[in-house]
């Protein structure tokens, strides 16, 4: 039965234990909501005034238009438009508060932290024409910090890192006067749109929508991944294990899951601390094992080499081991559900975000001022919970698998090009040359509408054995890695033969880790530096690259899905937008939106179907720039 529902093995008999228990998880609650309402699906519900709920009947002869006259079209694109909007802001908030870090850092006012990562410190306040010379870290850090501030407040202007993309998108940008004057105005402006008779054009709509896009991909999650490289290190190259068989019968297990790195990378020097390992060898424990849950995992595996738990789908399954002592979370993709599923177990949920709060949650509230303090205050309480542990309820599976992760724009270029010769020019010339077809981003979540991660792994199986680079972030990269596609050893198996001699020639997995679903801006930038490295097009939307998120699940997801589109890269989602509902909104994202922005949307639940349309969209992108042909022309999905 459970076998049915994930089609894993490991989290199929944790099923079956919660089942015995009488716990719900969240694919009980999923199938309990089954069928879902045609019309929310669909996109033509809207719940925006009292005059409603209101819902459109595209079949039959049912109301054609809502109480106001809204029809399909603009209740869809306003339903959507909204969803961009949250998703944004989510990703904004979290750049905003590693901002916030940082100054609290130059004032003497974050415990625990310090600049890792001198060196591109002085690069971004660079970029934000900060002046360097003479100036302590310190310094120039607070002044970067200010200045980031003030974009999130900017009225006018453009935000810094937007021009980092290639100029023939800038200039799309400002042609359809969509490039963000600053970071929450962009936000604001945009649910304004959507109040009930506000802005009812189904093409302006977008246009705010993609503008509030662009203000996350090159403005909120930019900001927060170069600042999280700044005060955490940037990530390397790093061997670590994921799968729920990371966690120890003999040590004190806390799982970290959520998204922001602030309280994570301190939990991980605090669990090196010698006191507090020599507390838990006197509560019978052998020492204190850190894992991680979702992006919070990501963050911690590509910058301390902290094993991987689980994604999405796995945070209620990890407590049902019986192992774990406390699970700390922070903010964003966190189940209420967990409250109910600990209460059979010893668990201890600690919440620690003054945005997210939860029933049934202890909450110890993470200030900067006391970090390292109250990390040691969270281990201390996980270690006492040891001696609760139910050993007859104790289930760890034994699965775990080696990975790689830890790759980034910049140290990618010293991958393909050596030391002394750090450039894209080897990718670009074997993009060229046919052995690499082209470039997949392959991200987002993981959905109980799926076999848990069935999608992602068969689609970066057929992308890859098609002589596609894969790169990938966050729950998918997750996945991919617990099948063993995360390592150097991946190209012999399954690469085709062009992308085998790549990878073996350089060393790297044809599959590559980039950080968490924050550090999908790292692929822009990626984007724009193949772009800067010339011969295979003058702009992103020429370039033979796609992004694909077979899984996604959150409001998140649509906003990095439209600051892709935005920026010229096409997408395909798993399951559609819900815009199905009015077919003039579904053929203008479909097809007329890549006569405007040079992308489009395309959505595929199959895994093998969505694999060969982005590999006839790479093979079209490679037609228009006149490459040459594959070198080893077997398409085989």
């Amino acid at each position: 039965m459970a076998k049915e529902i994930t089609g894993n093995p490991v989290f199929d008999k944790l099923i079956q234990k919660a089942q015995e228990e009488n716990l719900q998880t969240v694919w009980d609650r999923y199938n309990a909501q089954q069928p879902n309402c045609g019309f929310g699906l669909l996109g033509i519900c809207c719940r925006l005034c009292q005059m409603g709920p209101c819902r459109i009947d595209p079949f039959g002869e049912g109301p054609k238009l809502g109480a106001c006259g809204a029809d399909a079209d603009i209740i869809a694109t306003r339903n959507m438009v909204r969803n961009i909007a949250a998703g944004s802001a989510c990703h904004l908030d979290h750049g905003r508060d590693l901002a916030s870090t940082l100054l609290a850092l130059s004032e003497g006012r974050a415990e625990g932290f310090q600049i890792r990562d001198p060196l591109k410190l002085r690069a971004i306040a660079n970029e934000y024409k900060i002046d360097i010379e003479n100036k302590k870290e310190l310094e120039i850090a607070g002044e970067l910090a200010q200045k980031i501030l003030e974009e999130f407040g900017q009225q006018e202007g453009e935000l810094t890192f937007a021009h980092r993309a290639p100029k023939k998108q800038q200039d799309i940008w400002n042609n359809l006067r969509i490039i963000p004057r600053g970071i929450d105005r962009e936000i604001v402006e945009t649910v304004s749109r959507t109040h009930m008779g506000v802005d009812n054009d189904m093409g302006n709509l977008l246009l705010g929508g993609m503008k509030a896009a662009l203000a996350d991909g090159w403005g909120g999650s930019m900001i927060a991944t170069e600042l999280s490289d700044i005060l955490f290190g940037s990530p390397q190259p790093i061997r670590a294990q994921v799968n729920l068989g990371v966690l120890k019968e003999d040590e004190v297990n806390v799982l970290v899951h959520g998204h922001e790195p602030t309280l994570s990378d301190v939990l991980v020097t605090a669990s090196l601390d010698p006191e507090l390992i020599a507390y838990a060898k006197k509560q019978g424990a052998k020492g204190i094992n850190l894992a991680g849950i979702c992006c919070t995992a990501a963050e911690m595996l590509v910058r301390r080499g902290v094993p991987i738990a689980g994604n999405f789908l796995q945070q209620e399954l990890a407590i049902m081991t019986g192992a774990i002592e406390a699970m700390v979370v922070d903010i964003q993709c966190i189940m209420p559900g967990l409250a109910e599923v600990s209460k059979a177990f010893h668990t201890k949920l600690i919440s620690t975000h003054p945005k997210a709060k939860f029933k049934g949650m202890e909450h110890i509230e993470f200030r900067e001022e006391e970090a390292l303090s109250t990390a040691k205050k969270i281990l201390r309480l996980a270690i006492e919970n040891y001696k609760n542990r139910d050993r007859s309820k104790m289930d760890i599976p034994k699965e775990k698998i080696d990975m790689i992760a830890g790759f980034t724009m910049e140290n990618v270029f010293h991958h393909l090009g050596g030391r002394f010769r750090a450039s894209y020019r080897p990718l670009n010339d074997n993009i060229a040359n046919g052995r690499i077809r082209g470039v997949a981003g392959v991200v987002g979540c993981d959905n109980p509408r799926n076999l848990s991660s069935f999608s992602h792994v068969e689609l970066v199986k057929e992308l890859i054995k098609n002589d596609v680079l894969v790169v990938q972030t966050g729950c998918a990269a997750s996945a991919c890695a617990r099948e063993g596609l995360l390592t150097p050893e991946t190209a012999f198996r399954f690469a085709g033969d062009g992308l085998k001699e790549v990878c073996e020639a350089v060393g790297i997995p044809p599959v590559l880790h980039c950080g968490a679903c924050i550090d999908n801006s790292r692929i822009l930038t990626a984007c724009s530096e193949m772009v800067k490295e010339g011969g295979i097009g003058n702009g992103i939307d020429e370039l033979p690259v796609v992004g694909a998120a077979p899984e996604w699940m959150s409001e998140k997801a649509i906003a990095i899905g439209w600051y892709f589109i935005a920026s010229g890269v096409s997408v395909l989602f798993g399951t559609p937008l819900r815009v199905y509902g009015s077919p003039t909104l579904t053929e203008f994202v479909c097809k007329d939106l890549e006569k405007i922005v040079g992308s489009k949307w395309y959505f595929e639940s199959d895994p093998t179907k969505a694999a060969r349309w982005m590999i006839e969209h790479l093979n079209k992108k490679r037609e228009a720039l006149k490459l040459k042909p594959m070198l080893y022309e077997t398409v085989k999905a």
